[in-house]
C-alpha cells in the first residue's frame, strides 16, 4: 500500500488505487478497514480502524491526482481504472516503548 496522499489530521487519509483492484471489490462489500503506520527505526507504530470508502467522484479524484499519475492511470484523472480509498478512522492502537495504548478519535 502507498503512503496516504492527502490527510485530514487523523480522521481522515486519501489512498489511490485501480479501479479493478482486488481491495476495491473487497470495501465495496465490507468497508470495515484498518491502515498500520511504522517507524522501524524508532520500532512504534500506530494502527487506525475505521470505514474504507471507494471513491470515484471527479472532485475526490482531482484531490489527490498527482503528476506522473499517467504512468499508472493513462487515460489521466478520468481513467475509469483510477479511484480514491477514503479511510476514515474511530480509534486506534498506539504502540511504544514495549506497550501499548488504545484510543478513539
Amino acid at each position: 500500500m502507498l503512503a496516504p496522499r492527502v490527510r485530514e489530521g487523523f480522521h481522515a487519509f486519501y489512498f489511490t488505487t485501480n479501479t479493478s483492484s482486488m481491495r476495491v471489490a473487497q470495501f465495496r462489500h465490507e468497508q470495515r478497514a484498518s491502515v498500520y503506520f511504522c517507524d522501524q527505526k524508532r520500532f512504534e507504530g500506530v494502527m487506525f480502524k475505521g470505514t474504507m470508502e471507494v471513491l470515484e467522484d471527479p472532485a475526490s479524484k482531482e484531490l489527490i491526482w498527482q503528476d506522473g499519475d499517467t504512468l499508472y492511470y493513462p487515460l489521466g484523472v478520468t481513467d475509469p481504472d483510477y479511484c480514491v480509498l477514503k479511510f476514515t478512522c474511530l480509534s486506534g492502537r498506539y504502540y511504544n516503548n514495549f506497550s501499548s495504548k488504545t484510543f478513539e478519535v
